[in-house]
């Protein structure tokens, strides 16, 4: 019976189980092992089993990581994949993010079989995410529009808009992409209609902060400019305290050696955004996302206290 080397935690949906294998396969070919040598462990998550409320009433975003983390703790696992926008701003104080595999499209993606974008759609109809960001920006752009929340996997949340439960509904291009299904994206949503989520599209790799093997073995397959990115948005998302009961958005960008964010925090009805931006050196990256956390903090004052 062949023993793995490796073991790698994650959920069981499909593009869990993709960003997992893409993972395994970069482990592989950069330490010249077989796939076989790396195994694939899916667990289920309290995130998971509960699909009829939304996160914001049953524990946030930790309620997609909580098993897995525990199972890395034990030694059950010895790396887990995750979608870094579904991570917590602080994570345990025995783990860490320590490799980034590159970051895919961050923006979101509008779907809709009846129409080709958002100033489109028919006035008042109904649009399903599960997702506050998304949420406050779509009321922000289109107030007369009822938002249901609509949870579940992307091929779950695609057959309902196809039953025509909603006129439309939002994904993160990254996913589709990656479960190649980049052809239902009827238009990607620009970024001054929908600022993504923090380190949306980017996928990271946790293990024990103590486990120096794991780290040696994942530092040939870090992509540093990611992990650059993902360092100023997650900083941002840590001072503003947040939360998936949160609308906040980030993102960075670098070019030249150069790093640019603009991050922004919502009320939940869309009618008020608190916007900051900066742009400086990649080694400045975390203290960027933090200023930009303080500025929008400040400018939020109490119209975003009961968001924290």
């Amino acid at each position: 019976m062949h023993t793995p080397r490796l073991k790698i935690g994650t959920r069981g949906s499909r593009l869990a189980l993709a960003q997992a294998e893409e993972t395994r396969a970069r482990l592989a070919a950069a330490h010249g092992w077989a796939p076989a040598d790396i195994e694939i462990v899916a667990i289920t998550t309290t995130g998971d089993r509960i699909r009829d409320r939304p996160l914001s009433e049953i524990g946030g975003k930790g309620l997609f990581t909580k098993e897995i983390e525990e199972a890395l703790v034990s030694g059950a696992v010895d790396l887990a994949v995750h979608s870094m926008k579904d991570m917590p701003a602080v994570l345990p104080a025995s783990l860490a993010i320590t490799a980034y595999l590159p970051r895919e499209d961050a923006r979101d993606a509008f779907i809709s079989n009846l129409c080709a974008r958002i100033g489109d759609l028919q006035q008042g109809c109904t649009v399903g995410s599960a997702s506050v960001r998304r949420a406050a920006q779509l009321k922000r752009l289109r107030p007369d529009i009822t938002v249901v929340s609509l949870r579940g996997n992307v091929e779950t949340r695609l057959a309902k808009l196809d039953r025509g439960e909603v006129a439309a509904t939002f994904l993160a291009c990254a996913g589709l992409n990656r479960l190649g299904l980049s052809h239902r994206i009827t238009a990607p949503v620009p970024e001054d209609e929908m600022l993504p989520a923090v380190a949306q599209g980017a996928i990271g790799i946790e293990i024990r902060k103590d486990d120096m093997r794991m780290r040696e073995l994942l530092a040939a397959v870090n992509d540093a400019a990611t992990e650059i990115a993902v360092t100023c948005e997650r900083a941002f998302l840590a001072t503003l305290d947040g939360s998936c009961r949160t609308p906040i958005a980030g993102h960075a960008t670098l070019k030249n050696g150069v790093i640019s964010f603009r991050g922004e925090a919502l009320t939940l009805d869309g009618r008020m955004t608190f916007v900051a931006e900066r742009t400086g050196a990649l080694a400045d990256a975390a203290r960027l996302g933090r200023e930009a956390g303080e500025e929008v903090k400040a400018k939020g004052g109490g119209h975003l206290l009961h968001l924290a």
